[in-house]
């Protein structure tokens, strides 16, 4: 299996920090998609992407179909996504990817949190070429055959598939597939699963690190802290790091 598969394995117990955090980031996301393709998800890829998210996180439908509406309403602020490059320290690169409607609020913030924690924000593709941008979906596993669906998933740009096992601490979660493509086929991956007769369960997109770095466990809380304080802002989506993961 790739590195898809060990980085996923690395983070699967690194679920959003809370419930209220994960709702945030899904409200934010329906925003986007409503704004960019209508309120309607058959004819909107991307919100029908979205919903699947919320229903994977255990969103309330109440809590999607207000969060659609809202959207629909011209005096509502859109959500722009800002990626911020740095270095935590020990010279760990950082990529934090955001969703904000101020942006001047974001970028202080932000800056603050690398300042407190003896880190430093660098400037656009200071960090980010260590990183492989990546996109992901999570299908139910059941009988699938994992080879046959690689097959027939190629043409459409899917790079590596491997079994998921269902988080034991969510009752409704079950065995599933990850399946891993370059950012840009996000889209024609997504049509592919779809006219296969697959169900989505979830996807995402994240950046996995070409190179990871080891620490001492001083040298990892130091780090940590500065994750800490991101993780807690609300503008923030998801923070990668080259620091290896503990074993």
């Amino acid at each position: 299996m790739g590195r898809a598969f060990e980085f996923r394995k690395a983070r699967k117990m690194k679920r959003w920090s809370a419930m209220s955090k994960a709702f945030t980031r899904i409200g934010k996301d329906i925003v986007i998609a409503v704004k960019e393709g209508g309120p309607d998800p058959e004819s909107n890829s991307k919100l029908r992407a979205v919903i699947q998210n919320a229903k994977a996180v255990n969103m309330p439908k109440a809590n999607v179909e207000r969060a659609i509406k809202k959207a629909t309403d011209k005096d509502t602020a859109n959500y722009e996504t800002v990626l911020f490059e740095g270095y935590a320290p020990h010279g760990i690169a950082i990529l934090v990817e955001t969703s904000t409607d101020n942006n001047n609020r974001t970028v202080a913030n932000v800056r603050s949190y690398f300042t407190k924690c003896d880190g430093n924000l660098s400037t656009s593709g200071s960090v980010e070429f260590m990183f492989d941008h990546k996109c992901h979906f999570r299908i139910p596993a059941g009988d699938v055959d994992l080879e046959e669906l690689e097959l027939e998933l190629i043409d459409f740009g899917a790079e590596e598939l491997f079994l998921d096992e269902k988080d034991e601490e969510d009752d409704n979660s079950v065995d599933g597939i990850m399946i891993y493509a370059e950012f840009q086929n996000y889209g024609a991956l997504q049509k592919g699963i779809e006219e296969l007769g697959h169900e989505i369960l979830s996807s995402d997109f994240e950046y996995i690190p070409t190179m990871q770095k080891e620490v001492t466990a001083e040298q990892r809380e130091d780090v940590e802290k500065l994750l800490e304080k991101l993780d807690e802002d609300d503008d923030v989506n998801n923070v990668y790091t080259t620091m290896k993961e503990e074993e």
